[in-house]
């Protein structure tokens, strides 16, 4: 039999149109027999004979199937080959298995395209096969036949393939949907490979087009819930978490999503079981889409009857349609109204709830050509919802921590610092989001002097709160002795320790078993009559001066330990002159490298302060550090200096005999006088002050010094050279002597004595009358 001989043409439906003689005899079927049949059931009717082949059939003989264009219809021929062809195979039975597979059982269409790209065939397995377009295809240019998304770069590339003969497989290829209600656009997985006849020309192209639609969403569900673990929850408040869903979600699953959360929960309270109360008021935390029916932080109820408040009394999910007709829009004209103006015509209500706890509700909605949701994205919603309850349940306990650290940061004590006439005062402070240790104190101290103190536990939340009450008492009852800046740190870093260890002899189950009272700390002292400054501090940064020239230098402060080291090193003070107009800024170390540094970048204005306001300064320098700045809280304490009026002071040395008490005493009225002090305060100043140098002439030592000083409070201070420290003598009712201080105690405010390089000086405070109003008696 000659080599290429055609033995059989077979139509696209796989039945036999012409029969040669040389089939007959290499099949042993005659014309009248095949023609018209299905070529499946001519080969599986071959060899029902004896000897396995029926008479006259050669089934070893090779053969060879192509396709071939008649027209606009592809046929298949068998040829007659003696040997297989260069780099192709006889074929066998496996051969036409694979026919038949491929037009019967393939789940992708197979199109057969001429040379203009128009569908010349679609084989006729593939026109009963579901989700098959009625209409007659034939004809039509591929790319318009399945109503493609960009049916121009689709003949682009299904050009290029019929051009250069290189194949393109598995291309996705969306199709667009009339229907934006409908049930959505279809994806098909699109290949194409060249036709070519024996000489290699190309003929046309068979495309094939496989609905991959459902894998496709399966793996863009996946691929949005991977999303949102991964996204939602970093932040650490309700707002941020939310915010974080609506960025997730928007525009993968959604094209616009609103989050309500409930009132209570967004300030950290506890959240409501199910069934909630129909008023309950929600607060709009986050929303992404073009058209807005209320602003994000508005508070109100959700109205009654709409599926949101439906679904926070059974935390069931719904997936609803949207149309003109919908009753419950009714219900809410503002949502209304912006569920028309966005062109939304599909929803899904899921609530955020935990362990039968409602939190709030999140709106999903797909609006103008998107395609409508399908019961399968409930339960997306569903498990976007799970994961977004749990982060904002997790928000909202890390709230709670933080609202009652910052409340006890405010209220532990004390709450009001005081105003000294000699000092004005201005605090900048940027909290940290976790809630930091930072503080500041302003203290006044006898005459007319004032403690500055910033302070910086290093840890956060409650427990950093709880240490800074602590460290605050301590820093106010050791001020209270008058003691100076080194020794004040001395004790408090004593008083730190023991309760440190107090914590650590707790049980380990306890929370404060664990904590540290470490922190660092600054005190600074200024003296108004002296115009000097005393400082020393525990790990802060070193303190900045801006005198009134407009000089400014870092003070030699030297630097001591944190408070509560096991370090025994000690916290040396320094005093310097600070004259008057002069700025003193102090603060922890977030400040230190971009403001008190000498090369921070936020130096310069804080050089330029010269005589503007501090709230101008602070307020400049707050704006600056906004962005950018480290982590923990930014504190820093700045404080103007201006000197007490010489005229307000009386300073007087005495002798160290008998006549210094009545020296002290003359001198006093006359002053007093002259203050216009009233004759009741004058009589007390002028025993106090008796009972004062009395006490110093018999107990100390020389040099004796009388001091008065008028301020808020008008104070009498007696400084000799001795050491000794005075208390208070219980004098029996006999006893001549032994009732000074006990009468001074009696007597005054409040009285104390401070120890200085010299000796001491013993003072006693007394507040200030004011003056009778008009018409009544002093």
């Amino acid at each position: 039999m000659p080599s290429g001989d055609v033995l059989v043409l077979i139509d696209e439906d796989g039945r036999v149109v012409e029969w040669r003689s040389q089939a007959e005899q290499l099949f042993g079927w005659t014309a009248e027999e095949a023609v018209g049949q299905a070529v499946t059931e001519l080969v599986r009717g071959i060899g029902t004979d004896a000897a396995g082949r029926r008479e006259g059939v050669a089934p070893t003989a090779p053969v060879l199937v192509r396709p071939v264009l008649r027209g606009t219809s592809v046929m298949w021929q068998v040829l007659a080959a003696q040997d297989p062809l260069p780099g192709q195979n006889a074929v066998s039975g496996q051969d036409v298995a694979i026919l038949e597979a491929m037009f019967t059982h393939s789940p992708a269409r197979l199109h057969v395209l001429d040379e203009q790209l128009r569908v010349a065939r679609l084989p006729g397995a593939a026109r009963d096969r579901p989700g098959t377009p009625l209409e007659d295809l034939t004809g039509k240019r591929f790319a318009q036949a399945y109503d493609l998304e960009d049916p121009e770069k689709e003949a682009a590339v299904a050009q290029q393939v019929l051009d250069g003969g290189e194949p393109v497989l598995c291309r996705l290829v969306r199709a667009v949907g009339d229907d934006p209600g409908g049930p959505g656009r279809r994806i098909y997985s699109v290949s194409y490979v060249r036709l070519e006849n024996a000489a290699g020309d190309g003929l046309g192209l068979v495309a094939s087009a496989l609905d991959v639609t459902e894998q496709e969403n399966a793996h863009h569900r996946l691929a949005l819930l991977e999303a949102v673990r991964s996204h939602v929850g970093r932040g650490l408040n309700v707002g941020a978490v939310c915010e974080e869903l609506v960025d997730a979600v928007v525009p993968a699953f959604a094209g616009i999503t609103v989050v309500e959360v409930i009132e209570d929960v967004v300030h950290g309270e506890e959240p409501p079981h199910v069934p909630v109360q129909e008023d309950l008021v929600l607060r709009r935390a986050a929303f992404r889409g073009p058209v807005s029916a209320y602003p994000v932080g508005d508070v109100r109820p959700l109205p009654r009857g709409t599926p949101f408040a439906r679904v926070l009394t059974d935390l069931r999910p719904r997936l609803v349609s949207i149309g003109e007709d919908t009753a419950w829009l009714s219900a809410d004209p503002a949502r209304a109204d912006a569920i028309q103006r966005s062109g939304a015509h599909s929803l899904i209500v899921a609530p955020l709830a935990l362990r039968g706890q409602v939190l709030g509700v999140v709106s999903f909605y797909r609006h103008r050509q998107e395609d409508a949701f399908q019961e399968e994205d409930v339960a997306i919603a569903s498990a976007v919802c799970a994961h977004a309850a749990f982060c904002v349940e997790t928000a909202r306990r890390y709230m709670r921590e933080w609202i009652i650290a910052a409340t006890v940061q405010r209220r532990l004590l004390p709450q009001h610092s005081a105003t000294p006439s000699t000092m004005e005062v201005c605090q900048l402070f940027l909290p940290d989001p976790d809630g930091g240790g930072a503080w500041s104190d302003t203290i006044a101290l006898p005459g007319a002097r004032t403690a500055l103190i910033v302070g910086d536990v290093a840890k956060q939340g409650i427990a950093a709160a709880v240490t800074v009450g602590i460290l605050r008492t301590a820093v106010h009852t050791l001020a209270a002795l008058d003691l100076e800046p080194d020794e004040l740190l001395a004790r408090l870093s004593d008083t730190a320790s023991r309760l440190a260890q107090a914590c650590a002899a707790l049980p380990p189950g306890d929370p404060m078993c664990r904590e540290s009272l470490t922190a660092g700390c600054a005190v600074a002292i200024y003296d108004p009559i002296e115009l000097t400054c005393t400082l020393a501090r525990a790990g802060l940064p070193r303190p900045v001066a801006v005198l009134p020239d407009g000089t400014s230098t870092e003070l030699p402060v030297p630097p001591g330990p944190l408070l509560a080291e096991t370090s025994s090193a000690p916290f040396p003070a320094t005093t310097v002159g600070l004259p008057d107009g002069s700025t003193l800024a102090m603060g922890t170390a977030t400040s230190a490298e971009s403001v008190l540094a000498p090369s921070g970048p936020l130096r310069p204005l804080l050089d330029s302060v010269g005589t503007r306001p501090l709230p101008e300064l602070r307020d400049e320098l707050t704006g600056a550090l906004a962005d950018g700045r480290p982590a923990g809280d930014t504190l820093i304490l700045l404080a103007r200096t201006s000197a007490l009026p010489a005229d307000r002071v009386l300073a007087l040395p005495l002798p160290d005999d008998a006549e210094a008490a009545p020296l002290a005493r003359r001198a006093a009225r006359r002053r007093l006088e002259t203050w216009g002090v009233d004759e009741e305060t004058a009589f007390t100043t002028e025993l106090i002050v008796s009972e004062l140098v009395g006490n110093a002439i018999r107990h100390g030592a020389p040099p004796l010094r009388l001091r008065l000083i008028l301020d808020r409070m008008l104070t009498c201070e007696v400084s000799d050279g001795a050491t000794s420290a005075p208390h208070v003598k219980h004098a029996r009712t006999v006893d001549e002597t032994g009732r000074g201080l006990f009468i001074v105690a009696s007597l005054a405010d409040q009285w104390g004595a401070r120890h200085h390089a010299h000796g001491k000086t013993v003072w006693a405070e007394q507040p200030l009358r004011p003056p009778p109003a008009p018409g009544f008696p002093g």
